[in-house]
């Protein structure tokens, strides 16, 4: 079939305060999408209501059955990124005793590349130089979205009016676009945990590449990057809205029994560059992922804990799976079916999986139930440790024209 020809919007309108961990720059779920309907030939304009699209204290683990789909070796090695890489994976218990290591070798040959970790600013800065400057719409609030008539919705940006044929609404786990379509639906939900993490200043002589260490009621875990920096994360059980006035003295003191590599990454650290947010996650799943012309995508759609560090990977399916079905499928109420057909029961199925690796992880508290875990762990082979997870990297992109 000929690919549809038409104008989409994304739309990232205003967050409400009270949502403080969607209220950052532009989700690369968006840009992404932004760049699948311009390859199938639709004219797009991204609608972005924060004045930058950088967020330098975080990371993403880039799996190639997602970002590979984009990005190509020529543009990651401008960056700086490696084109080859060799991972090394492990989780331990806090005292350093290996509960799994997984190997990357093997992980590689299963999905047909490296997995690697990249800082996520690079990964906003190679989206978004796959889009001209004149798709770009930045620091302009989003006041509605309105279906004007079967096949045109309507987006007010200020003084801005946008007609388009479709809206991606991909603004994150507190999405305002979502409760409108939804109203009825619960929302984001508190998931008891909350989250620090930042790239630390300098490098750091680290043995593996990617490692997650699981203590009682915490997690500590860390990505290599190939300059020899590297994100770092710490989840805590905690009640929302927990802040600390120096975090990284807080997390020495938390921390200061568990193993290295764990204080030479907190000592690497500027204090003023850690980030923390509450985890919210979308518990009760949508009943659909579209209604009439417009799309979810991302968060907005399938907010999941990040313990299975899968959120920015189903956002960028969602995108090559939205562009390839808007590509193929004969009219738009078709495409958008097919979409919510494909990747609703898949990411809700991933966001079941986090959970569920949570309360295993970082979420399991009691002495006992501890030591079973960690004594289950260390009999799993490691081969079905990582059958574990290419279970979640199993997916094939669609090719685009």
């Amino acid at each position: 079939m000929a690919a549809l020809r038409s104008t989409a919007r994304w739309v990232r309108p205003r967050i409400p305060s009270s949502a403080s961990s969607t209220s950052r720059a532009a989700g690369i779920g968006g840009l992404a999408a932004a760049i699948g309907l311009r390859r199938i030939g639709w004219d797009v304009t991204v609608v972005e209501r924060a004045s930058s699209l950088e967020d330098a204290g975080r990371a993403s683990h880039w799996p190639p059955t997602a970002c590979g789909h984009w990005m190509n070796s020529a543009s990651a090695t401008r960056y700086g990124m490696p084109r080859e890489a060799s991972t090394t994976a492990a989780l331990a218990h806090r005292r350093g005793s290996w509960l799994a290591r997984m190997d990357g070798s093997a992980l590689e040959k299963a999905v047909g590349a490296p997995i690697t970790g990249i800082p996520r600013s690079t990964l906003h800065r190679l989206l978004r130089d796959s889009l001209p400057d004149e798709a770009l719409l930045i620091g302009s609030e989003t006041d509605s979205v309105e279906q004007i008539a079967p096949g045109r919705v309507r987006v007010g940006c200020g003084e801005t009016v946008l007609d388009a044929d479709l809206v991606v609404a991909a603004d994150g786990v507190g999405s305002a676009v979502r409760s409108r379509l939804f109203p009825a639906h619960p929302g984001p939900v508190y998931s008891g945990s909350t989250v620090l993490r930042t790239i630390t200043e300098q490098a750091v002589d680290l043995s593996t590449d990617f490692e997650l260490t699981w203590g009682h009621g915490a997690e500590f875990g860390h990505i290599a990057f190939h300059d020899g920096r590297a994100e770092w994360h710490a989840v805590l059980n905690l009640p929302a809205g927990t802040r600390f006035a120096d975090p990284v003295d807080e997390l020495r003191r938390r921390f200061h029994t568990w193993h290295a590599p764990i204080p030479a990454l907190l000592d690497a650290t500027r204090p003023a560059a850690v980030l923390h947010h509450d985890v919210n996650e979308l518990r009760t799943p949508l009943p659909s992922y579209t209604v009439g012309r417009t799309a979810l995508l991302g968060d907005a759609a399938h907010a999941m804990t990040p313990n299975l560090g899968q959120g920015a990977c189903r956002a960028l399916e969602d995108a090559v799976a939205l562009a390839a079905a808007l590509a193929t499928e004969p009219t738009m109420p078709a495409a958008l079916a097919r979409y919510d057909a494909e990747r609703r029961p898949r990411s809700q199925a991933v966001a079941r999986a986090a959970r569920q690796a949570g309360r295993m992880g970082q979420r399991l508290s009691h002495p006992l139930a501890v030591t079973l875990r960690n004594t289950a762990m260390r009999l799993t082979p490691s081969r079905a440790a990582t059958r574990m997870i290419l279970r979640h990297h199993a997916w094939a992109p669609p090719q685009l024209s």
